[in-house]
């Protein structure tokens, strides 16, 4: 598993520097090709099959490399798996979920004077939900509609 494309947006003195800390390997030069190998697994563009083959083989590399840190890793994605490869399966991510909890955390964090949590998750819903308010003056001979 060794083998890996280089990363194309390297600097060229990042990629001299890379380079040198290839040519003294250790445990340094092992993470950084760990990285960039889990990395070429989720890229998106390979068949589920091959992700799978290459993220079980991914997790043995992992889990024989003695950095503690992959090893955890590599037991952690062998743990959970299956929901991995549901995901990968049917190709969910979980974005629009982020975006959603960091709209609510700005809401909240703008609803601060609010007198109740009522009010917040009022704003929220308002915000978030499937309300679609038309006021009085949106018509669409307003020009500011």
């Amino acid at each position: 598993m060794g083998a890996f494309e280089e990363p194309r947006s390297l600097s060229a003195k990042q990629a001299s520097t890379l380079k040198a800390l290839k040519r003294q390997g250790g445990a340094l030069v092992r993470a950084y090709e760990l990285k960039e190998a889990l990395r070429a697994v989720f890229a998106g563009d390979l068949d589920d099959e091959v992700v799978l083959a290459m993220l079980a083989r991914w997790c043995g590399w992992a889990q024989r490399c003695r950095i503690p840190q992959f090893v955890k890793l590599g037991r952690t994605i062998r743990k959970h798996l299956d929901g991995i490869t549901a995901a990968v399966e049917r190709g969910l991510a979980n974005g629009r979920h982020e975006g959603l909890n960091n709209k609510v955390r700005l809401i909240i964090r703008r609803a601060y004077g609010f007198h109740t949590a009522e009010n917040a998750l009022a704003l929220i819903l308002l915000a978030c939900g499937p309300v679609t308010l038309t006021l009085p003056y949106h018509t669409a001979t307003h020009p500011h509609s």
